[in-house]
């Protein structure tokens, strides 16, 4: 095995990936299909860290591997891909704050129940419980 190349298992710790997630990556077209020794190993290459830890930066944005793909696609094309990298990152903006609230909204009705379930007696009604049997406006 020349020098330059590496294994999967040096590439995913150089990067910070998991060997799942470089077989993840190589499976969904992010990263080309991986060179092979004799026995079947997969060998990999600078270049190949270089994506994966691009890959796993975008991740933990929350960007989703399809628009990875897209990104590395519009880049591979010969084009900076900022404009659509800023589209989707406003795009994620938009889903986390819908996401967040959808969960204050959740919290608030927790709370509401929880002080309704305070207010419950064991033994005065023939449901599971009332606290969440009952609408919010019933108490």
């Amino acid at each position: 095995m020349p020098a330059s190349t590496l294994t999967i298992g040096q590439a995913a710790t150089a990067a910070g990936v998991t060997r799942k997630a470089v077989r993840v990556y190589e499976a969904k077209g992010l990263l080309s299909v991986a060179d092979r020794t004799a026995a079947g190993y997969r060998l990999y290459d600078h270049h190949d860290v270089e994506l994966l830890t691009f890959i796993r930066r975008a991740r933990k944005l929350g960007l989703h591997l399809d628009d990875i793909g897209k990104i590395l696609a519009i880049r591979n094309g010969g084009t900076a891909p900022c404009a659509a990298v800023r589209d989707m990152l406003e795009e994620r903006i938009s889903e986390i704050d819908a996401t967040v609230t959808e969960l204050l909204s959740l919290r608030r009705s927790l709370i509401s129940t929880r002080r309704r379930a305070d207010d419950c007696c064991a033994n005065d009604t023939p449901t599971i419980c009332r606290a969440i049997d009952e609408p919010e406006s019933a108490t």
